[in-house]
């Protein structure tokens, strides 16, 4: 019996010790994840909910915001469509270069507040890096010397090397005006300078260079630093719908800009008022049937709108705006789901497509969406607890 006894204790003691191993063992590993979870560089990544989207870059737990942010677009547009479009058009630029696999998105770390401040503003003694013209003085729309370039917004991609993060490329967007908006005093009356495509293009271009060759000086950025720079027309301050790009270049090194890729991208707005009709009939039609339809069923809508983007003639996408003067849960509901089977049955197949319903006072009530590979929509009512 009491070698019984001593046999159990020695068993229980190699237990005891066996589970202190693994312990010490687990207790190792997790403080060696935490480790490694938090790079030496002091930075993470956001990750990212579909393949064809870029993972952001964290720093000190926090996301890292452009330095440049709030002053990348001039105070002289009233167009908010526009910063919309330049900044979801300059990241589609992007991924033609830069795969969404290989890099990581990071915003303008290279530009400061003040740099981009000095671009936007006109070429002056106390401003020699303005890449807008002098001004000469003159008030009358034909004389004076207009505000070309609107806006400027830098975007970087990083990879990691050696659990750091590196930067592997750099696209810079810039937003150019076929109107300026002026004002000939203070608080006074605003008017109009008209800039033609031609002049448009051609201002673009020198301060495309300029921008290039002051960039390749620019702390961080190495001579064989890939560059894209895209150009974007900005919409005038009564459209409808936002700009869009026109060309782009891409430099691998140096800098000297040897070609540039022209673009065909226009954005529309349905039910088309203007005298230009959209490229495709059918689309419109769709829409019209579309409309038509949930107008019908559904009579307390203040307005069904869509704004549609073409490449090269085709359709790409569409957002529709919906309207409503529901204020009852369970008729937003009732009409969501209406949304989603007419939708399905009218508009146009194979393009994503983002539909938005709101209230008279801007809330929004629900959202539906549908990818272009998909038939269905995704819907989602807001509701309150």
């Amino acid at each position: 019996m009491k070698k019984i006894g001593v046999i159990l204790g020695a068993a229980l003691s190699i237990m005891l010790l066996t589970g202190c191993a693994k312990l010490s063992s687990a207790t190792s590993t997790v403080k060696n994840a935490a480790k490694s979870s938090s790079s030496s560089s002091g930075y993470q990544v956001t990750g990212k909910a579909a393949d064809s989207e870029y993972q952001g870059v964290i720093e000190n737990g926090k996301y890292l915001t452009s330095k440049a942010r709030g002053v990348g677009i001039s105070q002289n547009s009233d167009n908010l469509l526009n910063l919309k479009s330049f900044e979801s058009g300059l990241t589609q630029i992007s991924k033609t270069k830069y795969s969404t696999s290989d890099y990581i998105f990071r915003e303008g770390q290279l530009l400061s507040s003040t740099t981009v401040k000095d671009w936007l503003g006109r070429k002056s003694k106390s401003n020699s890096t303005g890449l807008n013209p002098v001004n000469n003085g003159q008030t009358d729309a034909n004389k004076r010397n207009p505000i070309y370039i609107q806006q400027i917004e830098e975007q970087d991609y990083m990879k990691e090397v050696d659990g750091k993060l590196k930067l592997a490329g750099i696209t810079i967007g810039i937003g150019m005006n076929t109107k300026d908006y002026y004002q000939k005093e203070e608080y006074g009356a605003t008017y109009t300078t008209s800039i033609s495509k031609e002049k448009m293009i051609a201002e673009g271009k020198q301060a495309a260079a300029k921008v290039l060759e002051r960039l390749r000086k620019t702390s961080g950025v190495s001579e064989n630093t890939p560059i894209i720079i895209a150009m974007f027309q900005q919409a005038t301050n009564d459209s409808l719908v936002g700009g869009s790009f026109y060309q782009y270049t891409y430099v691998k090194s140096g800098s000297t800009i040897n070609d540039w890729t022209n673009l065909n991208y226009k954005s529309y707005v349905f039910p088309e008022t203007s005298v230009s009709s959209v490229p495709n009939d059918n689309d419109e039609t769709s829409f019209e049937s579309f409309k038509k339809q949930v107008q019908n069923f559904f009579p307390n809508l203040a307005g069904v709108t869509a704004q549609a983007e073409y490449k090269n003639k085709t359709l790409q996408g569409m957002n529709v705006n919906i309207t409503t003067q529901f204020y009852s849960l369970t008729e937003i509901t009732s009409f969501t789901q209406y949304l989603a089977q007419a939708a399905k049955t009218y508009l146009p197949s194979g393009i994503p497509i983002d539909i938005t319903v709101k209230g008279t006072d801007g809330t929004v009530q629900s959202f539906l969406a549908r990818k272009a590979d998909e038939s269905s929509f995704y819907t989602h009512v807001f509701g309150s607890y």
